[in-house]
């Protein structure tokens, strides 16, 4: 399937602007104004807590991957950020990254926290907005940007690996890499996703697992199997 394929196959149920270009939701200043204090407040959490790694397919230390696409699960958003920038080392992207955000207004909301870490936020998903935020991830990927999704998220269902991420991955040519964490000491939200909020002085377990690759000109049909390993790999790092 060719990659203007893979676009017209993403839907949309848009509200344009003059242009014809869905505009998404954009952070308001109180958006803003709490995205920062929830940056600072992360950043005290996070320098309490104690690490450990695993890597079981030898990920951190490949020096044949340029960029990629990250994956982890829309609960684990508190500490992603974090981790990507202080466990990436040599393998995170030169460049930056790229991370897809719905463009609701909780979307917004979490652009601005984004955009705190220094992270560029592409809005949209498949329920809107979808093709253009397709193209815009493409452009960052050939900026040379690694990308981030949370292949359940926005709205679920908890745990469920959406088309996105293998679509997204087809059309760049990135390959993925699940990653997840496991907090010892957390709150869990009552919310969809279980959102997991990080309790200070916690071990937390950074878990990578293993990669997929999606060829370009795959079939449906083996492509929806690489996204059910997808999902089991996720699963399986994920210790709830």
């Amino acid at each position: 399937m060719s990659g203007q394929n893979l676009v017209s196959a993403i839907p949309a149920k848009p509200k344009k602007g003059k242009s014809g270009v869905v505009i998404p939701n954009a952070p308001t200043f109180s958006q803003r104004l709490l995205a920062r204090l929830l940056w600072a407040l992360l950043r005290l959490t996070v320098a309490t807590l104690r690490y450990r790694v695993r890597d079981p397919h030898g990920f951190l230390v490949r020096k044949d991957i340029s960029q990629a696409i990250y994956c982890a699960w829309h609960n684990r958003l508190a500490l992603c950020m974090k981790l990507y920038f202080t466990f990436g080392g040599e393998r995170r992207s030169k460049a930056g990254l790229a991370g897809l955000v719905s463009a609701s207004r909780d979307g917004a909301f979490l652009s601005a926290v984004l955009g705190c870490f220094g992270v560029q936020p592409v809005r949209g998903s498949s329920s809107r907005r979808g093709a253009q935020a397709l193209l815009e991830l493409k452009t960052w990927a050939d900026r040379g940007y690694d990308l981030a999704i949370t292949p359940d998220g926005p709205r679920g269902p908890r745990y469920i690996v959406q088309d996105g991420a293998m679509v997204i991955a087809q059309v760049t040519g990135l390959p993925i890499v699940p990653a997840s964490y496991h907090l010892k000491w957390k709150i869990q939200m009552k919310s969809w996703d279980g959102f997991q909020i990080p309790l200070p002085f916690s071990i937390c377990t950074v878990s990578a697992g293993k990669i997929v690759n999606v060829p370009r000109d795959i079939s449906d049909a083996a492509r929806m199997e690489l996204q059910k390993q997808l999902e089991a790999e996720l699963r399986a790092i994920s210790h709830d």
